[in-house]
């Protein structure tokens, strides 16, 4: 963590005063603080349009208003392959690796940096975002600007679930539409491949629970389109079929 002049030194008097008083929890605000390709910068950039951000490492989900991205985006979906769902037998969330490993073998964003998924997640997003003291990895609040509600939500852990980490995929969706046959790895990689992932606001997410585009939409209107642009570049990527009512769905979502 970086800081500059009169913040510098604020700091440092801070440190001194919490280590002459034992107090070891408070959280400091992170400002400027540094980043590399392994690690994402908290609070760096807002909603990427998801077709500009091929890799799930910038923030948010951008509404996509233009003719031209909009005309991208349905020639996306359309590569996207259809089928039948299969059954959900075996299905569990185990089956996809621990909640949230920074184990993931396949080279995923993120991974084998130090810090948790969910973690990486809360930083990618949030604004004005706190880590817990001595690390730089355990988010403890922040801001989030919640794309599936266009709400904002102050979070802080003492409140975990108000913010949850949405697989744009459901896992129980990648089992039935082909996980299921996979290796161990693959299946941790798309558990915990930010491309995936979506920090959103708890009780939303817990009512999309394993359903495609066809049976659940963010409440958000403005950014349907790019919801259905994520989830098409998940499927392309691990080239998982969708239901053809899903396809149909996401197109329609993009003017198709």
């Amino acid at each position: 963590m970086r800081l500059r002049g009169g913040a510098a030194s604020a700091a440092a008097m801070l440190g001194m005063v919490l280590a002459l008083t034992g107090c070891e929890d408070v959280d400091l605000p992170v400002d400027g603080a540094a980043s590399d390709s392994a690690a994402p910068a908290p609070g760096a950039g807002r909603a990427a349009n998801p077709l500009d951000n091929p890799d799930g490492t910038k923030p948010g989900l951008a509404p996509l208003t233009s003719d031209a991205d909009r005309s991208e985006a349905r020639a996306l979906i359309e590569k996207v392959a259809t089928k039948g769902r299969g059954p959900r037998t075996g299905y569990d969330r185990d089956e996809f690796g621990y909640a949230w490993m920074d184990s993931a073998p396949g080279g995923v964003p993120f991974a084998r940096n130090g810090c948790d998924t969910r973690n990486d997640l809360l930083r990618r997003d949030g604004d004005a975002v706190r880590f817990r003291s001595g690390s730089d990895c355990v988010v403890m609040s922040m801001t989030l600007h919640d794309p599936y509600t266009g709400r904002t939500i102050e979070w802080a852990k003492s409140r975990a679930t108000a913010v949850q980490i949405d697989h744009v995929m459901p896992l129980s969706y990648d089992w039935q539409m082909g996980a299921s046959r996979w290796p161990e790895g693959k299946r941790q990689d798309i558990a915990n491949d930010p491309l995936n992932l979506m920090p959103v606001d708890g009780p939303t997410n817990s009512s999309k629970g394993d359903s495609g585009p066809a049976s659940w939409l963010p409440p958000n209107k403005r950014i349907r389109c790019s919801y259905a642009v994520r989830f098409a570049q998940v499927s392309l990527k691990y080239e998982l079929p969708v239901t053809t009512a899903d396809k149909e769905m996401m197109l329609r979502q993009c003017g198709g």
